[in-house]
């Protein structure tokens, strides 16, 4: 069974690497769910690693419903890290009633041509999971990132067994998988398993904390208030 780690710091790569991981997913701020990693980072880790690495392709935290600049600059990643040498690319994008957006996953996917492409748990959101299934297995997606539509994986353990056995596409679970979970999925058959492996590092308190719990916006994101800017910057 292939052990995916998801890691956001080369350091956390190197580890996963040495205690045995088959594959990395790359991402930087593991606390919002994950975003794209920097060039470097993506650099320093193909230059390190042995073992293939998939890049996520996503550009803030929040929903999964992006703009058309967004979706340009989701490419636009996508073509650097390909040039790097990446072995694949997780990504997708919802519409606003958390449908599947057709047009622009395609976009992602005829971008990622070559590489190895997994729908992430954006899916987790689709109301119409089954149907999603169906047309992400058409476009040729290789894998879904799912929890089966619950926080835990192990809870949707049945009826992610249900989809790995009826689409061509890989079924990839993920979601509150562990050491003391992971040998259920190794029995039901899945190929491969994502987790992300991590533990706190905690070096005490902080005088001034840099953290905004404001920000951890779920459904929705975070952007500039014009009028707040043209307050402060036009004098009114």
């Amino acid at each position: 069974m292939v052990v995916e780690i998801c890691v956001d710091s080369i350091e956390s790569a190197l580890i996963a690497e040495k205690s045995g991981a088959n594959r990395i997913e790359l991402c930087s701020a593991l606390a919002l769910g994950g975003i794209t990693p920097s060039w470097g980072l993506i650099e320093k880790a193909i230059e390190e690693l042995a073992i293939p690495i998939h890049v996520l392709i996503r550009p803030r935290g929040g929903d999964f419903n992006y703009s058309q600049s967004e979706i340009d600059l989701m490419i636009a990643d996508i073509e650097m890290a390909k040039s790097i040498g990446v072995k694949g690319v997780v990504s997708g994008a919802l519409n606003e009633d958390h449908t599947l957006d057709l047009e622009n996953t395609m976009r992602l996917i005829k971008a990622s041509s070559g590489l190895s492409f997994t729908f992430h748990r954006a899916f987790d959101w689709i109301h119409n999971k089954e149907e999603a299934l169906a047309q992400l297995d058409d476009f040729g997606v290789q894998r879904v990132l799912t929890s089966g539509g619950c926080t835990k994986a192990i809870d949707a353990l049945d009826l992610l067994s249900t989809w790995n056995k009826n689409y061509a596409l890989t079924i990839l679970p993920g979601g509150g998988i562990n050491s003391s979970n992971y040998k259920a999925f190794k029995t039901a058959g899945f190929e491969e398993i994502h987790l992300s492996a991590t533990r706190i590092i905690d070096k005490g308190e902080v005088e001034i904390p840099m953290n905004a719990s404001k920000y951890l916006v779920e459904n929705g994101h975070i952007l500039c208030d014009r009028k707040e800017v043209s307050i402060i910057c036009k004098g009114g």
